[in-house]
């Protein structure tokens, strides 16, 4: 026998256990009547535990409410029946419906829903009627509610309706069914919660701003998450320090104690450190800089980004480094490698003394400390006791000559090394600065090679072009011959008649004449 239960989640077709229960049949009975009595109508599930179970029937919403079919027959004395106890069906995987016992196994109309596995501590006490046989999906987004510490969803899930598919029992004498779905009071709606059928929008009344810095925050929630699960991050919460920067871009030259003495002017450093490869030992041009107070950091930050140091611009952050963070295990938090998480109620705030190695001469002083003090209890007279001291203080002096010599020879190494470093500096920019005037110089001598060529090319073509224009000019205009012949003189004139080219020319033009 089947009913579908309608609910905001999706709706549940359920099968009663009407054959495994052939001698009592209440339970599937008072199931039965009280869907088509549409009292279940607008229920909601007054409690929810993740892969437990799911509890509704209460008309109230309280969790106190509810009659079986029998008390609305015939009154208060039948609010309440007694369950079957026979055959015992067991509560071994999600789906399975039971009545609520309210005590003395006594049941009415308040039912659950299991959704979880192996929950045989139900058996003996609850008693299993049905079995939800289709609409698994709507029992996972039921599963899947966020509820408060009492169990109960911030948004309402309801019965909406319950459809009976098949009713093998005859009704009850006195039974009216009613044709239409009563209407639920403001009590039983007005729960307190969000409605069923409200759309939660969490972006609702919110800045751009503001949206994009949830989103922002749920993608590194989402991402912590992961490098917790594969094991980067020792908890999900766990934040880096707030009093460490992180320094990049650094000059391989730039060492511990000048980052100390630069950033020593904005407050106390407890420890800085230039991280260096382990093998070759240079610098990686990367360090880390603790400050005692996250104050003076803020300050650091605002104030040393993108400053010179050693011809090179840095770039100052807050550090992400969770290396000092240590798991201690699951529920008991982290620990803090070499130091302790600052706290702005203590000033005593400092580095955990890391605890010195012991040396083996420290062992072997101890071996001979019989022998020592032997040798304190020797007795010796006045001149020995000059002698040591003459010997002693010789030997002072002679350790103070040879620290002198050494930090001598080590200030001159320094010396000698930097004016090797500023020679070939210098050496280097004045290299730079010849082979660029060089390079102005061959641009400036192609320059005007080709200014040149291209006028020496220009006051040809235009002398071409004059002489051309004087031999056209001299040729082929016969008012300029002629006046260019009475210029000459007469002897010139004669010389010039007397040759054939001019009696030529004479003939045409008496030919053209005529």
């Amino acid at each position: 026998m089947s009913v579908i239960l309608e609910t905001t989640k999706g709706d549940l077709t359920v099968d009663l256990f009407i054959q495994e229960r052939p001698k009592s049949k209440l339970s599937c009975l008072n199931f039965l009547k009280l869907c088509k009595m549409k009292t279940y109508n607008f229920n909601r599930f007054h409690h929810v535990e993740r892969n437990f179970l799911c509890q509704t029937g209460d008309p109230t919403g309280t969790g106190r409410g509810g009659e079986s079919i029998f008390g609305l027959l015939y009154g208060e004395q039948a609010k309440y029946y007694e369950a079957e106890q026979v055959p015992i069906l067991k509560h071994n995987k999600p789906g399975l419906l039971s009545m609520v016992n309210v005590g003395d196994n006594m049941v009415g109309s308040q039912f659950f829903i299991t959704l979880g596995d192996d929950l045989g501590f139900l058996d003996k006490e609850h008693c299993v009627f049905g079995e939800v046989v289709e609409g698994h999906d709507a029992l996972l987004n039921i599963n899947e509610a966020i509820c408060d510490e009492t169990h109960v969803p911030y948004q309402d899930i309801r019965i909406t309706h319950a459809v009976i598919l098949d009713d093998p029992f005859p009704d009850p004498p006195g039974l009216v069914i009613p044709i239409h779905s009563p209407e639920p009071s403001k009590e039983t709606l007005d729960s307190g919660r969000i409605a069923a059928d409200e759309d939660i929008n969490e972006m609702e009344g919110k800045t751009v701003e503001e949206i994009e810095e949830l989103i922002a925050e749920k993608e590194a929630k989402a991402r912590a998450t992961i490098l917790e699960m594969v094991g980067d991050l020792p908890d999900v919460d766990a934040a880096p320090p707030e009093n460490v920067l992180f320094v990049c871009k650094l000059n391989p030259v730039t060492t511990d104690d000048d980052l100390m003495i630069i950033f020593s002017r904005f407050g106390t450093i407890v420890n800085c450190e230039i991280i260096r490869d382990r093998q070759t030992g240079n610098s990686l041009q990367y360090a880390f800089i603790e400050f005692d107070n996250p104050r003076s950091c803020e300050d650091a930050y605002f104030k040393m980004d993108n400053v010179l140091i050693d011809d090179r611009r840095i770039h100052v952050d807050f550090s992400q480094s969770v290396s000092r963070l240590q798991w201690k295990g699951k529920g008991r938090g982290v620990d803090f490698i070499g130091g302790k998480p600052f706290d702005p109620n203590k000033e005593d705030y400092r580095m955990k003394a890391q605890p010195k190695k012991r040396h083996f001469k420290e062992d072997n002083s101890k071996k001979s400390e019989s022998l020592q003090r032997v040798k304190e209890y020797k007795t010796k007279n006045s001149g020995d006791r000059y002698r040591d001291h003459r010997d002693d203080r010789e030997s002072q002096d002679q350790r103070d000559k040879r620290g002198n010599r050494n930090e001598y020879r080590n200030s001159r190494d320094y010396r000698d090394n930097r004016d090797q470093r500023d020679y070939r500096d210098h050496r280097d920019q004045r290299y730079h600065r010849d082979e660029r005037v060089r390079r102005d110089i061959r641009e400036n001598r192609a320059q005007k090679d080709y200014r040149d060529q291209r006028n020496s090319h220009n006051h040809r073509d235009d002398r071409g072009t004059r002489d051309k224009q004087e031999h056209r000019e001299r040729h082929g205009s016969p008012t300029r011959s002629h006046q260019r012949n009475e210029s000459l003189s007469p002897q010139r004139k004669m010389r010039r008649s007397k040759s054939p080219k001019s009696s030529n020319r004479s003939k045409t033009s008496s030919k053209s004449d005529h």
